[in-house]
């Protein structure tokens, strides 16, 4: 936690008080993932006469990322059940910019109380965000941040939770370096270009490999997704044959690239990486298929936020951000578990 909080503007009117209604807990899109329900910095939440209302607004759905980021709020929220009530929605794929925008309207036509929300464009969901603002919703982001600029221009500032997505990655591409040699070719499978995660991302993996002398020969969008990723690979592996690894900036972006090295009979030739830990991709570094991949707490980060909010809805000042942690995962760390 920023060690230096900062005062956040309050919303038009300042902070709603919390409502007499009570919504029954709503629950989409929840997969596996550890376990939520106590396994945060913060200390045990008291029990309040009212309970808010808090809505977890993720990308896509379909990725098991967020099904274990909406499982790990699920799993905070039913040993919290006296708190605080929670709504959980999201997209069907990470590039369904306009349902999310809509999501936020919903919102804030329900007059929740906080919107915990991993933005599927930096900047395009700022309007949005200050929509709810301007309602007087306490807005959190958390994963993607939004656009500093943005936020400026806009006149709000909405406290981040997440990661430190340029270091992690780095610290993965540092890991695939030294299997490489320097002047060796690499491939690499961009995230949404407009996100700041995805920018974070291409940037630590080419610290990576700029600093061991490698070079990315091609570098391409596969917006998050596997198929795409699979077509991308594929299109890669047949234009530039010589490439020796492919630098994924998720772990769905990395099952698409591993089966176009299988289609391509490489497996064993071509290094992959990714970033994310899901269970796929596990199995994955445990076979050898896949060299390593970034566990960010996918189940931890949506907990960190709406602990956040229930501080901000308390009258507590947020801190300007909160940084979660990164793990590098390889055969060895999984085998240690």
């Amino acid at each position: 936690m920023n060690p230096n909080p900062i005062r956040d503007r309050e919303p038009r009117g300042g902070v709603r008080a919390w409502p007499f209604l009570v919504l029954a807990l709503t629950l989409a899109g929840c997969g596996g993932g550890k376990d939520g329900g106590g396994g945060s910095s913060y200390p045990k939440l008291a029990a309040t006469a009212s309970k808010p209302r808090i809505a977890l607004l993720m990308k896509s759905l379909a990725n098991e990322f967020f099904a274990t980021m909406a499982e790990g709020a699920r799993r905070h929220q039913a040993g919290h059940a006296e708190v605080y009530d929670l709504i959980i929605n999201g997209t069907k794929d990470e590039r369904d910019l306009s349902r999310q925008v809509a999501l936020v309207d919903e919102m804030i036509a329900q007059g929740v109380d906080a919107i915990v929300i991993t933005p599927a464009d930096s900047k395009a969901l700022v309007s949005a965000c200050k929509r709810a603002r301007d309602a007087g919703i306490v807005v959190v982001n958390i994963d993607n941040k939004l656009d500093d600029q943005v936020l400026a221009d806009q006149g709000i500032k909405v406290p981040f939770v997440g990661p430190d997505n340029r270091a992690g990655v780095r610290r993965v591409g540092e890991f695939l370096a030294r299997r490489l040699k320097p002047g060796d070719p690499v491939g690499m499978l961009e995230g949404i270009r407009t996100t700041f995660n995805g920018q974070q991302r291409r940037l630590g993996f080419e610290d990576a490999m700029k600093s061991a002398g490698v070079t990315i020969i091609d570098s391409q969008t596969a917006q998050w997704e596997m198929e795409p990723a699979n077509r991308i690979a594929a299109a890669m592996l047949g234009e530039h044959p010589q490439i020796k690894a492919l630098l994924c900036c998720n772990d769905n972006m990395a099952l698409g690239a591993l089966a176009a090295v299988k289609a391509a009979g490489r497996v064993g030739e071509v290094w992959i990486v990714g970033f994310d830990n899901i269970a796929a991709i596990q199995s994955a570094i445990k076979d050898g298929s896949v060299l390593a991949t970034a566990d960010q707490h996918g189940d931890q980060i949506a907990v960190y936020g709406i602990e956040l909010a229930l501080k901000m809805l308390r009258g507590e000042s947020p801190p300007a951000d909160t940084t979660t942690p990164v793990d590098l995962i390889t055969a060895e760390s999984l085998r240690s578990k």
